[in-house]
């Protein structure tokens, strides 16, 4: 008998512990299930620009992570189609999109219509990295009207109002809204000259059709090293790790109402409004460990892009900073997409 109850009492000893093991194993089955689907990152520009090729770098560099990064390009209206493609998904941490400054900066103000909101439809994840922009002229241009500073591009626009121009990849470029926000600031009329696309307005400055542009740093630069540009400034607060003999805006001509200058290209992740803090965490930590890898930062250096990773908070303050900043931007330049 006392064995027969010796046999009986164990199982009735493990029986909560299963019950309880059952349960756990059931309640973390669907995200195991969501770990086990591959992360889809849209680009919402085509394939082959320094966002994309970034993208793909930290989809390969974080695989051991997150598992499997497919990147996704859906370009279209300026890169509204692949933002709102992610803001629509379920907040699962399944899909995200290497937003920039046009998605969630210069659009929600230039399009009449636009599909989401830049602030509530997404949960800022981090900042990726900066591209500046740099004030560049055409050389002949800069010895005829003996231009070697900012300081004398402003002499020199002050004292022939619309005598000079710039151009631009089109309206509503980051290169028009630069030079928008330099005339605003310095108080000088420069004319502006759209075009299609910025390798347009390259070769536009490079003839010398136009006087000046504010290019991509990466697109100008060996156009500079080979002395066919004169490279003026920057346009960030810093100056460039990859040209740092080249000057900032700012320091130019503080005096001369640009002590504030600062605009450049960024990007960076979001995944959809209402991502888990835990999920908005764990691609945080992902992706910031990435950014840190030497193979990461050669990719970047070689695109003339300064990794700048963030926590999830800092970069959703970021975001509504230059969301604000560029509404009197775009409004005062005019531009405007139906």
């Amino acid at each position: 008998m006392r064995s027969r109850q010796k046999r009986t009492s164990t199982p009735m000893r493990k029986a909560p512990m299963q019950r309880r093991t059952v349960l756990a194993l059931l309640a973390a089955a669907p995200f195991a299930r969501a770990q086990a689907r591959p992360i889809r990152l849209v680009v919402p520009y085509p394939a082959g620009g320094p966002l994309d090729v970034i993208a793909r770098v930290l989809a390969e560099r974080v695989k051991d992570a997150l598992g499997t990064v497919i990147v996704e390009n859906r370009p279209g209206a300026g890169g509204n189609i692949g933002a709102d493609l992610v803001a629509k998904s379920p907040p699962d941490g399944t899909t995200i999109v290497m937003g920039a400054v046009a998605t969630h900066a210069i659009n929600p103000w230039l399009y009449a219509k636009i599909p989401y909101d830049p602030l509530r439809d997404f949960t800022p994840i981090t900042r990726v990295a900066q591209v500046p922009n740099v004030l560049v002229m055409n050389v002949e241009a800069a010895q005829r009207l003996r231009v070697g500073s900012v300081r004398d591009l402003v002499v020199a626009a002050r004292a022939q109002p619309g005598r000079l121009n710039y151009g631009s990849g089109g309206n509503g470029s980051a290169g028009h809204l630069a030079g928008e926000m330099f005339k605003a600031k310095a108080g000088v009329f420069i004319v502006h000259i759209p075009y299609a696309g910025g390798a347009a307005a390259q070769l536009a400055l490079m003839s010398g059709q136009v006087d000046l542009t504010f290019d991509n740093l990466a697109s100008a630069s060996a156009n500079i090293r080979a002395g066919k540009l004169r490279a003026l400034a920057v346009t960030t607060q810093r100056r460039s790790s990859v040209m740092p003999e080249v000057p900032t805006i700012a320091e130019s001509a503080r005096d001369f109402g640009l002590g504030d200058f600062d605009v450049d290209t960024w990007f960076g992740l979001f995944g959809p409004a209402r991502l888990p803090a835990e999920t908005t965490q764990r691609l945080n930590a992902a992706f910031v460990d990435a950014m840190a890898s030497p193979e990461v930062k050669a990719r970047a250096g070689a695109l003339m892009a300064e990794l700048s990773p963030t926590t999830p908070e800092q970069f959703a303050a970021f975001v509504r900073s230059e969301l604000a900043k560029y509404e009197g931007v775009v409004k005062a330049s005019g531009a405007r997409i139906d």
